[in-house]
C-alpha cells in the first residue's frame, strides 16, 4: 500500500449518515459485516439512493405510501369486526354526550342545595330575632303593684284547684279616701303597697271573689296599727247586718309605731257558691286608725 491509498477510504469520503440514504444492503468498505458489497479504494460510490418523498420507502420489494390526512385502508375499527365490542354504552342525549338521567340527577340535587340554603338562612333570621327580642326587654322590671294600683271592680283572680282566693289589699276597689300607699316599711303585699286614709269616716276596701262551694269560711285581712287598738265594720254580700272586725294591737307596736305594728285577725263568715264581696269600711262608732296590707280566706 501506498501513503496515497492505504486500502481505506478518506476521511472526507466517509459519510457517517450514509445509511440514510444507502439502498438496503448496501455497505461501505471495510465495515460491512452483513454480506454487503465492499467498496474498492479509488472507485466513487455508486449505491447513493435518490430522494425519497417523506413517508415512502422500499422495504425489500415492496413499497407503501402513506399519505397523511387519509385513513389507512389496512385499519378498521375494533367495533367494526366480527366479534367486536359492540357493547360500549352510546350517549342518547345531553351535550357532551352526557346521558340524560344523570343531567336530571344533578339539577335535582342543585334544587335540593338550594332549599336547603333558603331553609337555613330563615332558621338562623328567626333566631337572630328571638335574640333581639329578648335583649331589648332585658333589664326592664314590670310594674309593682305599690306604683300603679288600680281597684279590683271584678272578682279577683281564680286561685289554682283546691286553694282558696288571696288578694293583695292594694288592688282592692277603694272608696271614701281610702288609697295606697307604701310609706310605712314592713307590709307583707308585693312592692310594700297597702291601703292608707281608713281613718276617714266612709272609706272602704271591698274585695270581690269566687268559692267553688258555699259555706263557713274563715276571713284574714293582714293590717298596721301605730301601736293601738282598731276596728272597722265588716259587710259580706251587702247585707243589711254588719258587725264590727277586731283589730287589735296584736304586735305589741309601741304607740306611733306604725312599721311595728303589722300584724294579722281573723272572723267567720257565710259565703254562696260563685261570687260573693266582703266590704271593710269606716262607720261611726270604729276606731279606724289602721293600715291594710293582704286579704284571704280558710277553711273554718
Amino acid at each position: 500500500m501506498t501513503a496515497g491509498n492505504n486500502g481505506a477510504d478518506t476521511p472526507e469520503n466517509d459519510d457517517p449518515f450514509g445509511y440514510l440514504y444507502r439502498s438496503e444492503g448496501g455497505g461501505q468498505g471495510g465495515s460491512a459485516g452483513d454480506g454487503a458489497a465492499t467498496r474498492q479504494p479509488g472507485v466513487p460510490r455508486t449505491s447513493y439512493n435518490q430522494v425519497r418523498a417523506v413517508g415512502q420507502r422500499q422495504y425489500g420489494q415492496q413499497s407503501q405510501q402513506v399519505t397523511y390526512g387519509q385513513q389507512n385502508a389496512h385499519y378498521a375499527a375494533p367495533e367494526t369486526l366480527p366479534g367486536g365490542d359492540r357493547t360500549r354504552p352510546t350517549p342518547t342525549s345531553g351535550h357532551g354526550g352526557a346521558p340524560e338521567p344523570r343531567r336530571r340527577n344533578g339539577l335535582l340535587i342543585g334544587a335540593v342545595a338550594v332549599v336547603a340554603v333558603v331553609c337555613i338562612g330563615i332558621g338562623v333570621a328567626m333566631l337572630t330575632n328571638n335574640k333581639n327580642d329578648d335583649g331589648a326587654t332585658a333589664g326592664k322590671q314590670g310594674p309593682s303593684a305599690g306604683d300603679s294600683v288600680k281597684p279590683s271592680d271584678g272578682p279577683a283572680q281564680k286561685p289554682k284547684p283546691g286553694q282558696l282566693p288571696k288578694q293583695d289589699a292594694g288592688s282592692l276597689r277603694l272608696d271614701g279616701g281610702a288609697s295606697t300607699a307604701k310609706d310605712v316599711p314592713g307590709a307583707r303585699s308585693a312592692g310594700g303597697t297597702y291601703v292608707a286614709g281608713m281613718n276617714t269616716p266612709g272609706a272602704s276596701a271591698t274585695w270581690t271573689m269566687d268559692v267553688d262551694a258555699p259555706g263557713r269560711y274563715k276571713l284574714w285581712v293582714g293590717y298596721g296599727v301605730p301601736g293601738k287598738d282598731a276596728n272597722l265594720t265588716l259587710n259580706i254580700n251587702g247585707k243589711a247586718e254588719s258587725r264590727p272586725i277586731n283589730m287589735g294591737n296584736f304586735a305589741h307596736a309601741p304607740e306611733g309605731a306604725w312599721d311595728k305594728g303589722w300584724t294579722r285577725t281573723w272572723s267567720y263568715i257565710q259565703l254562696n257558691k260563685g261570687t260573693n264581696t266582703v266590704k271593710l269600711s269606716c262607720e261611726s262608732g270604729n276606731q279606724c286608725d289602721v293600715n291594710l296590707d293582704k286579704i284571704w280566706l280558710t277553711r273554718h
